[in-house]
């Protein structure tokens, strides 16, 4: 049987391709390495309608072939026309002067500094039709405001920069997660900030006044680290949670607990779900004449867009609502609930509203994690009947630890990709977690809901302490366990999406031909293993370079440059300071002239006084790195200065046959909107 005689055979099952082939095109739009003209998307949008049109006249068995290539090139015209619709001017240089606006979120930054979000800036000195719609500032100040109310209008002196590109080739790209966000520009004060103006009014600032009012509430009822991850997980606010906590979470793999994604919500909806259903089933005249079911469908539909509310509205809400609301208008049309097609719709809702979310962690796991869970246990009801069957009392315990376990083993590649780490006893935290937070918190939550009313909250959040006290305390044992982290190298740009792909083959397709995706999964787990990092890498600032050497990467200084530092460590798969990092064995010399050798050339970076005597005679050695802007260097010197490395952003140098290979960050040809 050819290609076009197996799609006809699996006709009316191939709708769950239709997300995946329309992400095919958005993850081409955003690997493209220069924004595609007018004309192409032009191209492209009549191309696909003229598919469509020929799969819709022509001969029935070149439909799916056709519709599929539409499909594709939509893709990368939706995508395009996202990142138009969010355009919003930005800064292109750095600023310092009088910040003013209106806040609209607020959070902590790395540094565990209060930060908060304006829109309606503005920028001393800068028109209005170049003042980025957006800006972000970390409040360093001792004194003024550091909490303020969403809505409150607020002034302060702050320095503010362009969105920073990745810290590396290949590297996280701020710079588009930025466009997407319309933030224009980030920075921070070290001066008090000050009121101006009190909270305005309008619906979307009064919920998130009412959400941060929630969040202070129960961080006051209920203290400590425990109060902060209530808050986490009712209004979405993590800005109280310890550093000490968080990374205990991260480290025992259960800090998908604190996003409120599809486990939230999921697990509220479903508590308000039974709820109604078993308060309808007390009441037999309602029982018998109304259609209960789908009355508490819609109860629980209702509940959700509330928590999508107070939560913040972020795009991992967001998304989990229109997952759950996919799975409740089922139960109203009476359909089943939870198949591959309800979540195919939902991805295809998600893809057209936000096509960027296909680049970020929380859609990839997320839809990793339900696709997978859903094909397991859609298997395991097919199970023979004539085979063995565990006893009904150890069903529950089972359905734990295959969730558990599924969930943990789906989301695992792209977990370790993002976050360059894995958590070796994830598992064991998840299922001794988990069932907790269905079993017991959240139906406190909604019972202290219920009961604030009344003034009886605290009989319900009390319960609701001992679960989320439970969590912590599995957290910090299972963090603290010998090997409890594995540290992970990141992979090259094609790795997960081989995986993806791989892996939905296995599980959309059926027959023995579904595993022809194993290939691209091995496959893609090999060049993982033999993934190459640079030999050097060096700043943009000019100011720090790392140097592999028998220990992992070396770097020039201890302090400073911090994040892009870090960034570097975590990428190679390597869990130590900067300060540990700096003591190593790698760079040559002294500080103010330190020397890398790469394919037997040398690189040298001359910082400290004196650097500009130093510059001449490094030149006739090799490379030379100089933080400042060199005027006057001797003819063919090799310069990598602050203008230099300006234009050409972090540089990533490798080993090759004819010497160094130096790879920019910024390539000299080709853009993007969110990089120029």
């Amino acid at each position: 049987m050819g290609v076009l005689g197996a799609l006809e055979a699996r006709r009316g099952h191939l709708f769950p391709w239709v997300p995946v082939l329309l992400a095919l095109g958005i993850g081409a739009y955003f690997a493209l390495p220069t924004e595609p003209s007018a004309a192409m998307l032009a191209a492209l949008a009549g191309g696909g309608a003229v598919l469509l049109l020929a799969a819709w006249k022509g001969p029935e068995r070149w439909g799916p072939v056709l519709i599929a290539l539409a499909l594709v090139a939509f893709g990368v015209v939706l995508a395009a026309g996202r990142t138009q619709m969010v355009a919003a001017p930005k800064l292109d240089y750095r600023y310092y002067g009088v910040v003013e606006g209106r806040v609209v979120a607020l959070d902590r930054s790395m540094s565990d500094a209060p930060r908060i979000t304006l829109d309606q800036v503005w920028l001393e000195r800068v028109p209005a039709h170049r003042t980025p719609e957006r800006v972000r500032v970390s409040l360093h100040g001792a004194a003024g405001i550091t909490d303020p109310a969403p809505g409150t209008r607020i002034a302060m002196m702050a320095h503010l920069s362009p969105p920073s590109a990745p810290a590396e080739p290949g590297g996280f790209d701020f710079r588009r997660h930025a466009w997407f966000e319309r933030l224009g520009a980030v920075g921070y004060a070290r001066s008090p900030a000050v009121a101006l103006d009190p909270p305005e009014g309008g619906l979307t600032l009064v919920v998130q006044r009412a959400r941060m009012a929630l969040s202070g509430t129960l961080r006051a009822r209920i203290p400590g680290d425990q109060g902060a991850f209530a808050a986490a997980i009712l209004t979405g606010d993590r800005s109280a949670i310890s550093r000490a906590s968080l990374q205990a979470l991260r480290d025992s793999n259960l800090a998908h607990l604190l996003a409120i994604s599809g486990l939230h919500m999921g697990l509220l909806t479903g508590v308000v779900f039974g709820v109604l259903r078993f308060g309808f089933a007390l009441i037999p005249p309602l029982a018998l004449r109304l259609p209960t079911k789908k009355l508490a469908a819609i109860g629980a539909l209702a509940a959700g867009a509330v928590y999508l509310a107070l939560s913040g509205g972020n795009v991992a809400t967001e998304r989990a609502y229109v997952m759950v609301a996919v799975v409740l208008v089922a139960v109203l049309a009476n359909r089943r609930a939870l198949t591959l097609r309800a979540v195919a719709v939902a991805a295809l809702i998600i893809l057209a509203m936000a096509p960027e979310s296909l680049t970020q962690a929380g859609f990839q796991m997320s839809f990793a994690a339900t696709t997978a869970l859903i094909a397991i246990f859609g298997a395991l009801r097919e199970w023979p009947q004539d085979r063995w069957r565990p006893p009904r009392w150890l069903n529950g315990v089972l359905v734990v630890v295959i969730s558990s376990g599924v969930a943990g083993f789906a989301t695992a590649p792209f977990g370790a990709a993002h976050f360059n780490q894995m958590s070796q006893y994830g598992l064991l935290a998840n299922v001794i977690s988990v069932p907790l937070m269905g079993l017991l918190v959240i139906p406190a939550a909604v019972a202290a809901a219920c009961l604030a009313p009344f003034g009886l909250a605290g009989l319900a959040l009390e319960p609701m302490r001992w679960g989320i006290a439970w969590i912590l305390g599995v957290a910090n044992w299972v963090a603290g366990l010998e090997g409890a982290v594995w540290p992970v190298v990141t992979p090259g740009p094609a790795v997960l999406p081989m995986i993806a792909l791989g892996a939905l083959w296995v599980i959309l397709w059926s027959g023995r031909a579904r595993l022809a995706g194993l290939v691209p999964i091995l496959l893609a787990l090999v060049l993982w293993v033999q993934t190459e990092r640079p030999a050097l890498l060096i700043a943009e600032s000019g100011g720090l370079v790392g140097a592999l050497g028998p220990e992992g990467r070396a770097l020039s200084k201890p302090g400073g440059d911090g994040f892009v530092a870090g960034s570097w460590l975590e990428n190679d798969g390597d869990r130590v300071t900067q300060e540990m990092a700096f003591a190593r064995p790698g760079l040559a010399g002294e500080r103010g002239l330190q020397v890398a050798e790469v394919a037997g050339e040398r690189f040298i970076l001359i910082t400290g006084r004196g650097w500009a005597d130093k510059v001449a005679p490094a030149c006739a050695e090799g490379w030379v790195i100089v933080p400042q802007n060199v005027r006057d260097a001797p003819e063919g010197c090799r310069l990598l200065d602050q203008g230099a490395l300006a234009r050409s952003g972090t540089l990533a140098v490798y080993p090759g046959p004819d010497g160094p290979r130096l790879v920019p960050t910024r390539p000299e040809r080709g853009s993007r909107p969110w990089t120029r």
